[in-house]
């Protein structure tokens, strides 16, 4: 009976904190699906073009700043891979641009007001980490134009 009481109140503490992070952070969750959205652009090629090393880099940073987020407790519970939809672009550099809009809307959703200082350092080293995947992608971009 301890086991299942224990249990209850597990389920119960994950599911209600999940629900105050989403209430609290909507903008945070805005970003993960415009960091996931930049991702998909970046990872997925309908060309035959190789991934160069700074689209790698990008992604590793997408990557960080997804992760920034979600050590906050400020997790939807999708993976990596689940994004918005997104329009195909079959053009190399359109899609590079495309996840540089991507990257800039998650950045901007993130510039909110912040008064908890937990989440005042998880912003700050998101903006690092997706500054560099917009600096790594523009480079990516202007070696294909």
């Amino acid at each position: 009976m301890k086991k299942i009481a224990l249990m209850a109140l597990v389920v119960t503490t994950t599911l209600t904190t999940g629900a105050f992070a989403q209430k609290d952070h909507p903008a945070f969750l805005h970003a993960l699906s415009d960091l996931r959205a930049a991702r998909w652009m970046i990872e997925h090629r309908p060309g035959n073009w190789n991934t160069t090393e700074d689209e790698v880099g990008a992604v590793r940073k997408i990557d960080d700043a997804i992760n920034e987020i979600k050590k906050a407790s400020i997790d939807d519970g999708k993976n990596l891979e689940d994004h918005p939809k997104v329009d195909e672009i079959n053009e190399h550099s359109g899609r590079l641009e495309k996840a540089l809009e991507w990257l800039r809307r998650a950045r901007g959703d993130i510039e909110k007001d912040e008064d908890n200082d937990f989440a005042k350092g998880l912003r700050k080293r998101a903006f690092f980490h997706i500054d560099e995947a917009i600096r790594l992608t523009q480079k990516a971009r202007d070696g294909v134009k």
